[in-house]
């Protein structure tokens, strides 16, 4: 059974709204729109005014709510793996690795509460709604096969999504759209601007991310991935199976990317700028795509049952990301 998203909804004021046009367009000035972000590793163009019409707080809080009911609404369908699941702890693992990289690119991701969780559907898909909420639809892990490498590739993409904003920037777009002359009277105090933002966080599953937001996603993933540990080649293996995957009914998962040999091609153009930061990185000590069949616990059924075909190491125990509780951003796996 499909899972129904049910919408929050933020509201921002008529004057603090247009007040914030007013900000964002003085702010543009300063920054054109292109200039490249110059650091270590990939580059990518500084982040688009618009964002900031939306508050990055409320996006976030909404963004928690959906969240929340989405994991309700999985339990009370059998369909939120639980927390000892192998496939649940693999992704918080992977997490653990990725997550302290991103400060780097958002200062916010310091104080957000990251929350992990796997949902047992046939769905190709994952995402990271703004505030750092990861889910993980079985359907990608199990039918691609996905390697950890891989995982991470993916992981480090719907990370790169929320750390540069994209949500927010296109909730912001898309206000700018709807308010554009209304900007004075909101100045003025006249009309209901406010109104305007109002169920906006009932996007936050439905949103589409534009094919330049999700190319950025790409690169970002991809430094991501490889600052914590994992190959960044495995991104040209991953979208082969992306492309075999789509042939026929492509999945939602792509309906908004660029062609799968379009981003091979931006991958292998910009591994030399991720592989020197993979190569000094610390590697994860234990993988789950190697057989090892003598880690297993064969006193676990449901270790036993899961990872008996022989593709993955016992897994680690590690911090529970689904409590909400708040990472000190030292990566004690490394």
């Amino acid at each position: 059974m499909p899972l129904t998203a049910v919408a929050p909804s933020f509201r921002s004021t008529p004057r603090a709204l247009a007040a914030s046009v007013c900000l964002a367009l003085a702010a543009s000035l300063a920054a054109p729109a292109g200039q490249a972000w110059a650091r270590e590793g990939v580059e990518v163009d500084k982040q688009s005014f618009l964002a900031r019409l939306v508050p990055a707080e409320q996006l976030e809080q909404a963004a928690a709510q959906q969240y929340q009911q989405m994991a309700v609404q999985a339990r009370q369908q059998n369909a939120l793996l639980p927390d000892n699941h192998p496939q649940v702890i693999r992704l918080r693992t992977i997490a653990k690795r990725i997550i302290p990289h991103s400060l780097s690119w958002n200062k916010r991701a310091n104080q957000w509460q990251w929350q992990v969780i796997a949902i047992n559907s046939k769905e190709l898909n994952a995402f990271c709604m703004p505030g750092g909420k990861i889910a993980f639809y079985t359907g990608i892990l199990e039918q691609l096969k996905l390697t950890d490498d891989e995982v991470a590739m993916i992981m480090g993409h719907e990370v790169a999504h929320a750390l540069r904003e994209h949500a927010r920037e296109r909730i912001g777009k898309q206000s700018a759209t709807r308010l554009g002359a209304n900007v004075i009277s909101g100045l003025l105090g006249l009309g209901g601007l406010g109104d305007s933002l109002l169920n906006m966080g009932g996007q936050l599953l439905t949103l589409t991310f534009s094919r330049q937001d999700e190319s950025e996603a790409d690169l970002v993933g991809m430094e991501l991935a490889a600052r914590a540990g994992y190959n960044p080649q495995a991104g040209i293996t991953l979208w082969q199976k992306m492309a075999a995957a789509a042939k026929g009914a492509p999945p939602q998962f792509l309906s908004t990317h660029p062609s799968s040999s379009t981003r091979i091609q931006d991958i292998q153009a910009n591994l030399p700028k991720v592989m020197p930061l993979f190569e000094r990185a610390p590697k994860p000590q234990q993988r789950w795509d190697a057989p090892a069949r003598s880690g297993l616990n064969t006193a676990d059924p449901l270790e036993l049952a899961y990872w008996g075909r022989g593709v993955a190491t016992r897994p680690a125990q590690t911090d529970r990301l689904d409590q909400g509780e708040r990472r000190d951003h030292h990566d004690h796996g490394h």
